[in-house]
């Protein structure tokens, strides 16, 4: 018998906002360097084709609540996003029609051992270790686009025990949704349940056990989580 010493992923759904329904997650891509002043407080280019890179789906933390302060960093950063939630896809979806595959957006949070993301960009690493660890994608309810309408705007803020420390608009991102998911759609297959973290734009830091994190969007859910004690 194996004898587990954490305990096991909750189901990986999201809340729906205005319905009793759950949103089943298939799969998390993540878009990196899509902000141009955090690409350039990253010390990179600035219009490189998007880094696409993924999170498994049992990374997952719902509004309210808690990320134990991971193992294997002591650099643990937030990097707060608006996420996209798909309804349909496809491969090769063009940007014309890549706005009706949408089922809704939600705010989102891209957590990162950066200690470990600084030596895998040295090295030419995969970014895994760096992304794709337990409770890594904490994400809140998702608005279905019918009461948002497609966005292209909206600030995005993050607060850490109430100190705003990002705060920037999705208009600037580089790579904008509809390009985002025509891209995303030549390399994979997008299918109901695939959400997609845009980027994350300037101000992004390190949080420690005991923080409080805040994360919005215009016009969604607001979400709440909070950094626990180390997981082991």
């Amino acid at each position: 018998m194996v004898a587990y010493a954490v305990t096991p992923p909750s189901p990986a759904y999201l809340d729906i906002v205005g319905s009793d329904e759950k949103f089943p997650v298939r799969r998390i891509y993540c878009i990196g360097k899509n902000y141009l002043a955090h690409v350039r407080e990253m010390e990179q280019d600035e219009r490189d084709p998007p880094v696409i890179f993924m999170k498994p789906a049992d990374a997952l933390v719902r509004n309210g609540g808690e990320i134990p302060y991971p193992v294997f960093t002591n650099n643990f950063h937030y990097e707060c996003e608006l996420v996209v939630a798909m309804k349909s896809g496809g491969y090769n979806i063009s940007e014309a029609d890549a706005s009706s595959h949408i089922f809704g957006y939600a705010v989102g949070l891209d957590m990162t051992r950066r200690d470990h993301q600084a030596e895998a960009l040295k090295k030419g690493l995969p970014w895994e270790v760096t992304k794709a660890f337990d409770h890594s994608a904490p994400v809140g309810p998702i608005t279905p686009v019918e009461t948002t309408g497609i966005m292209t705007s909206g600030h995005v803020k993050l607060k850490v025990n109430g100190e705003t420390k990002q705060d920037a608009d999705i208009s600037l991102l580089i790579w904008k949704i509809d390009e985002i998911i025509a891209k995303l759609s030549e390399q994979h297959a997008l299918m109901p349940g695939d959400i997609i973290m845009t980027g994350t734009p300037a101000g992004v830091g390190a949080v420690v056990s005991g923080d409080v994190l805040d994360c919005s969007v215009d016009g969604l859910w607001p979400m709440q989580v909070r950094i626990g004690e180390p997981a082991a």
